[in-house]
């Protein structure tokens, strides 16, 4: 059995291998097969080799600084809850909120991340850069031949679909239903691990920083003296609400 602990050293090698750009490090945290679904709603990155290609698009050319908040063992998953300082290339700094879920397994003995899902918003990323004067265009154009580069023109076109997903529609339809949660009433929540969660349990439970990203919107969430993450999912092309998920707030967490 591997400890909360262990789970912890094993997601904290990921930004200590991109703090001192060691590629390979940061590669053999997947397992075979593992997936970097980053941000979500984009083309997800399945394989070492499109995981290398994604190390080398989006991290290799950066400085990226992980300023964590807070982080949630739930099961055999992981969710950091934090800000990214990106300053990229030719100077331009990015400062973006995120929630981020590591799913680990156990690949012969050893903790390895099968999939990394990375909740930021990509519109207000471009944004920032936009308005970040020339460096922030001096970054898009050196960013946008490395893209295809490294990923072709498919590529680039899977990472641009982090643009479509619920939006401001989907915070407006998740914000009701945490409103629910937070008065005891409301549909089914699941924890990380799959149990499920009485919602008169979590009456009184307050949330932020609502982050849509694909067909998710995730939240911080607070309950008592406990702080987590709460995962609202959608349906395809729909604000139907199709499962939530609760990391941090079972009562004995």
């Amino acid at each position: 059995m591997h400890t909360s602990e262990d789970l912890l050293a094993t997601i904290d090698a990921s930004p200590a291998a991109v703090a001192v750009h060691d590629r390979e490090a940061w590669v053999n945290l997947y397992a075979r097969g593992g997936v970097v679904n980053d941000p979500v709603g984009s083309r997800p990155h399945q394989g070492r080799q499109a995981i290398e290609k994604f190390y080398d698009t989006f991290i290799a050319p950066n400085t990226i600084n992980f300023h964590v908040e807070n982080d949630v063992v739930d099961g055999m998953s992981v969710v950091r809850d934090l800000s990214l300082e990106t300053i990229m290339s030719t100077g331009a700094t990015l400062n973006v909120p995120m929630h981020i879920r590591y799913d680990l397994v156990d690949e012969e003995g050893e903790l390895k991340i099968a999939r990394l899902a990375a909740h930021w918003e990509l519109a207000s990323m471009i944004g920032q850069l936009l308005r970040a004067g020339t460096k922030g265009l001096a970054a898009s154009a050196k960013l946008t031949p490395q893209l295809i580069g490294n990923q072709g023109i498919g590529g680039a076109v899977g990472f641009m679909g982090g643009l479509r997903g619920v939006g401001s529609k989907g915070k407006r339809a998740a914000t009701e239903a945490l409103e629910s949660i937070s008065q005891g009433h409301g549909g089914a929540v699941r924890t990380g691990a799959g149990d499920d969660v009485a919602v008169g349990s979590l009456r009184g439970m307050t949330f932020r920083k609502l982050i849509a990203a694909g067909n998710t919107v995730s939240a911080t969430v607070e309950h008592e003296s406990r702080r987590g993450v709460i995962l609202v999912e959608f349906g395809d092309k729909s604000l139907h609400v199709t499962s939530i998920t609760a990391f941090g707030l079972r009562p004995n967490s």
